[in-house]
């Protein structure tokens, strides 16, 4: 397992590394999680209806090839992508998914907040309101995009959408919850889970796209 501190990141250009990657790779290659956080965009899924985008304005809104419909991401937001063979380990997407929600679900815990997935909404809630998104898409038994925890942001362009396909979803972020108060305090605890719920026993760290 790679662990990739990326920073502030432009969408599309994290987009093409992350495609690249996983049409590239082989079944020798590194699993990878790129922990990082975009400037404001909007990104709709795959099969992702316009009428949940409703007033964008000035945030670019982009088309992607991930499940789920559309959400937002911006400065303060910590968004983690999963490139991982689940093929290699003999797992199925519903497996992935659960990992990935027991590692967030665990995380806030230390903190002291209490949250859970919901089986008729992806992504993990604490009580009504959504504090982290999922979206991921698999091709050839190997997974890319990822997850989207809310840190320590402005959730207002929330309100210009349909979180995820859901009118009136209301969101909220660790730092209303006495929870993380920037990436670098979330990230530390995300990555620690991760690393346990995707059984990775060798784990490499870096910055940047540079070959590690």
């Amino acid at each position: 397992m790679l662990i990739r501190q990326l920073g502030l990141a432009e969408y599309d250009a994290v987009y093409a590394e992350m495609t690249a990657y996983t049409e590239s790779r082989d079944d020798n290659s590194d699993d990878q999680l790129w922990f990082l956080q975009h400037p404001p965009v909007f990104t709709q899924g795959q099969a992702g209806k316009a009428e949940h985008v409703l007033f964008p304005g000035d945030i670019p809104v982009v088309q992607t090839d991930r499940g789920g419909q559309v959400t937002y991401h911006g400065p303060g937001q910590l968004v983690v992508y999963l490139m991982v063979d689940i093929n290699r380990m003999g797992w199925g997407p519903r497996q992935l998914v659960s990992s990935i929600e027991q590692a967030l679900v665990a995380t806030l815990a230390e903190w002291g907040i209490d949250a859970a997935p919901r089986a008729d909404a992806p992504g993990v809630y604490t009580g009504e309101r959504k504090i982290a998104s999922l979206g991921l898409r698999i091709r050839h038994g190997r997974s890319f995009h990822g997850l989207a925890l809310n840190v320590n942001m402005d959730l207002s362009p929330f309100l210009r959408i349909n979180p995820c396909g859901y009118a009136g979803m209301n969101m909220v972020q660790t730092k209303e919850l006495n929870g993380p108060q920037n990436l670098a305090q979330a990230g530390e605890g995300l990555v620690k889970h991760m690393i346990k719920k995707l059984n990775a026993t060798q784990v490499k760290h870096t910055e940047g796209f540079e070959n590690e």
